[in-house]
């Protein structure tokens, strides 16, 4: 990794005394990228997105969501649109005069709703996620991440029950990455890297689809949904009623790839994300310029 892309590991206070844990990589003087990974994953989903973002002249800043990995766990359990708005909005106070939220499916919900409560990017990138998504794909999510309370007896358990959720993924040579997923309990256990309350903590506080609805951003920020075509989670209606609450819409579909976009597909993600904000919101002042967008569609394969 070179001087560009040094990464630091910084540590961020928030509300209720608690706080996240980000890296940070490349210029703090280029426009800033935040990233937000999904549900139950860490900030090491980003690792290489992060890199290459860094590397095209970014600042980066990506963060474990409040509850998973590194940051904190939140005492009473509220992970609720209104707490991840304010924990956005203590990041967006580390970025630079430009901003934009990349968010891939929790990550995503979290960005729309600090959005239409105030804390408004000057890009958002969302990643297999929609306003309405599929009952039926959160239902087998959620399924899966509730199937083992107990933990992991091994590493190569934890891989098992993700080939067994996963089958099109390979299975992977090496473990190394899983286990940044993973934090091992006193019992010697292998359980998942989040806290179970933010499964069921940011119920009852109110919905996103509320939220957009009193919301305007939509018809002023450059917004691209980075959607796997293989998704069980966003569908072609999800999509359209997404385009119908924002004019401007892009559509990038990544081919072959699933809910987990940018571990199926990372080169073509990487790339339809960098090419979008480079037009959008040029890493570098003197390049600025803003575009209004119409809805399009890019098929990649």
């Amino acid at each position: 990794m070179g001087q560009l892309c040094r990464m630091r590991t910084i540590r961020i206070p928030v509300d209720g005394g608690l706080a996240i844990v980000a890296d940070e990589m490349g210029p703090r003087s280029g426009a800033t990228a935040i990233l937000g990974h999904g549900g139950g994953q860490t900030r090491h989903s980003w690792d290489r997105a992060g890199d290459e973002l860094a590397s095209a002249g970014y600042h980066v800043i990506n963060y474990d969501l409040l509850g998973h990995g590194e940051s904190d766990w939140e005492p009473d359990g509220d992970y609720s649109y209104v707490r991840r708005a304010a924990d956005l909005a203590r990041l967006r106070q580390l970025a630079g005069p430009r901003c934009a939220f990349v968010g891939a499916s929790l990550g995503g919900l979290s960005g729309m709703a600090a959005a239409s409560l105030g804390v408004v990017p000057d890009a958002l990138v969302l990643v297999d996620v929609v306003a309405r998504l599929s009952a039926a794909g959160v239902e087998r999510i959620v399924g899966f991440m509730t199937a083992h309370p107990d933990g992991f007896a091994s590493l190569e358990q934890a891989a098992d029950a993700i080939s067994a959720y996963y089958p099109d993924r390979p299975r992977p040579a090496r473990l190394d990455g899983l286990r940044r997923n993973l934090r091992e309990g006193p019992d010697g256990r292998f359980y998942w890297h989040w806290d179970p309350k933010f499964l069921v903590g940011g119920r009852g506080h109110g919905s996103l689809e509320e939220l957009l609805g009193k919301a305007d951003w939509m018809h002023r920020v450059p917004t691209l949904l980075v959607r796997g075509l293989k998704s069980d989670i966003v569908t072609d209606e999800g999509v359209a009623d997404l385009a119908a609450r924002i004019p401007g819409l892009e559509v990038a579909d990544i081919g072959g790839a699933g809910h987990m976009v940018a571990g199926d597909r990372n080169d073509q993600f990487n790339a339809a994300v960098i090419a979008f904000l480079t037009r959008v919101m040029p890493p570098c002042p003197r390049d600025s310029q803003r575009v209004d967008g119409a809805h399009v569609r890019r098929d990649i394969r």
